[in-house]
């Protein structure tokens, strides 16, 4: 077993400088090079996603502050878990709990959409009528907060420490303000970085209100877990998608207090839109770009 400490950990102010600069440079590139028409005014919807994204973390830190700090201090200090009963160098047990946690991510994400009680709270997330990088924080307090235990879970089992840990989180966090932003790419580079990440054209399909495009592309960072599981749809052109849920589809459906409120009321059949037409497979293929999204 390896003899070498883990007690590092990067500075406190370098994750939230580098994600915040990430997130600044992706929301001004997305203004400059569009992907999708938007359907409500970019200062409202921003302003909206920001103030959800307020609460959301004032409760989740309060929540991390007690329970995964402590246990990530723990499990580094006992060595605890999978990652340190293996006679692996530091670099590679730390790839390696990446790797872990971004894989056991991908089936948090699929039970948010396929268990019920899960899907009220992620459900705040996907009604979003416009997919942009300000959607990567709009996850109601619900949701994360239930996301801290699992988190807990992941650190525990695989025994993940505080810069494998802080590593993963910061890369995860420019992946997410990067494919939900409302950034076109070239269909070639798409092409290239789908291979390896989630690109904006992926996720777009993640978002459709077509419930089949929507349970795939579950993955968060690299885009193999889904060519794993047999869940990868690239094949979606972004002007055949619609952003957003059908049962979901009004402005007043989506405004601040409607959304905190969404997850402990009465709910919609989801996929049915106001016309009646159920939106759970597209009817028909559509093939209306002359390249493919990725």
């Amino acid at each position: 077993m390896s003899e070498e400490s883990d007690d590092r950990e990067p500075p406190r102010w370098l994750t939230p400088l580098l994600v915040a600069g990430a997130f600044a440079l992706i929301a001004f590139a997305e203004t400059r090079r569009p992907l999708r028409r938007r359907r409500e005014r970019r200062a409202t919807h921003t302003a909206r996603n920001l103030a959800t994204a307020g609460l959301t973390a004032a409760i989740t830190s309060a929540l991390q502050a007690p329970l995964l700090a402590p246990l990530v201090a723990r499990v580094t200090r006992d060595r605890l878990g999978l990652l340190h009963r293996l006679p692996l160098p530091r670099s590679v047990r730390t790839l390696l709990g990446v790797l872990l946690l971004d894989y056991t991510l991908w089936w948090w994400h699929r039970a948010n959409h396929e268990l019920p009680p899960l899907w009220r709270f992620h459900l705040v997330h996907h009604v979003d009528r416009d997919l942009d990088a300000s959607t990567a924080i709009r996850f109601h307090f619900g949701e994360l907060s239930l996301s801290v235990f699992y988190r807990m879970a992941q650190v525990r089992l695989f025994g993940v420490d505080a810069f494998t840990l802080s590593l993963w989180q910061t890369l995860l966090l420019v992946s997410i303000a990067f494919h939900h932003s409302n950034l076109r790419l070239t269909p070639e580079l798409e092409r290239r970085l789908a291979r390896w990440i989630v690109t904006p054209r992926m996720h777009g399909i993640h978002h459709s209100d077509y419930r089949d495009e929507t349970d795939s592309n579950w993955s968060s960072l690299f885009s193999w877990w889904d060519r794993l599981h047999g869940t990868l749809r690239l094949d979606v052109p972004q002007n055949a998608i619609d952003i957003g849920v059908p049962a979901y589809a009004r402005a007043s459906d989506v405004t601040l207090a409607a959304i905190t409120a969404l997850p402990f009321r009465a709910q919609r059949d989801d996929w049915m839109a106001t016309g009646g037409a159920q939106h759970l497979v597209r009817p028909s293929p559509v093939s209306t770009e002359t390249a493919p999204p990725c």
